[in-house]
């Protein structure tokens, strides 16, 4: 592994829902049940397009403001409970574990950084199984705001120890895109959650690939080459 000076050091900010595990589809139903759950009815689509965001702005968009807290709350417990019954079940999208060596590999410093709360990035990571590739992780436990806020991001580069400009954030969601931007970062997307590339594009993403090994294949030539 290559190990660069300080001054030439260079982060690889990455999300893991949906990006490195095949998750999102499991968080449409358990957020759709978790709704159910609460008495309210919200169409699966309407769920997936926001998946990527964080829990609180996810509710408050799908069921408006004026929720007490305590409801909202128990919306997003239900969730995580519902999600964590498919843990044993999560399975990578391709060449996920391959691009995070194959990064680190090249002197990136690997950080991860997700909505998901800790219990579920523990399970990701095991799905991901690559922990020799992954400097650092941040998620939703460790900072005031989800994405769309750039919290997250901030937080991986405070990890990595790298300015914005000297990092890159691959995602999924254009909720990824938007907070990687929010940060000064520049955002690489993935079309395994699901988002098109249209969408990934006007969001505001400098390259668009469609699986975390079809990054891989084409590393010299992407954003991720230098």
């Amino acid at each position: 592994m290559t190990t660069p000076p300080p001054e030439q050091a260079r982060a690889a900010i990455i999300d893991v829902d949906g990006t490195l595990v095949d998750s999102t589809y499991f968080h449409t139903v358990a957020w759709w049940e978790a709704f159910r759950q609460a008495g309210h009815k919200v169409a699966t689509r309407d769920i997936h397009r926001l998946i990527g965001m964080s829990g609180g702005h996810l509710v408050e968009r799908l069921i408006g403001p004026g929720h007490s807290e305590e409801h909202v709350s128990a919306i997003s417990d239900a969730h995580a409970t519902l999600f964590g019954t498919w843990h044993d079940r999560l399975q990578p999208v391709p060449g996920a574990a391959d691009l995070l060596r194959a990064l680190a590999r090249r002197g990136w410093r690997v950080v991860l950084a997700t909505s998901a709360r800790g219990h579920d990035l523990k399970a990701m990571l095991g799905t991901i199984d690559a922990d020799d590739a992954i400097l650092a992780t941040t998620d939703s436990d460790q900072v005031d705001a989800g994405k769309p806020a750039p919290d997250l991001v901030e937080a991986a580069l405070r990890e990595a120890r790298v300015p914005p400009n000297r990092a890159h954030f691959v995602g999924d969601s254009v909720w990824d895109v938007v907070s990687a931007g929010r940060a000064g970062v520049d955002c690489t997307a993935l079309l395994s959650g699901g988002v098109s590339a249209a969408e990934l594009k006007e969001a505001g993403a400098v390259a668009v690939y469609d699986t975390p090994g079809d990054l891989l294949a084409h590393l010299d030539t992407s954003p991720l080459a230098a």
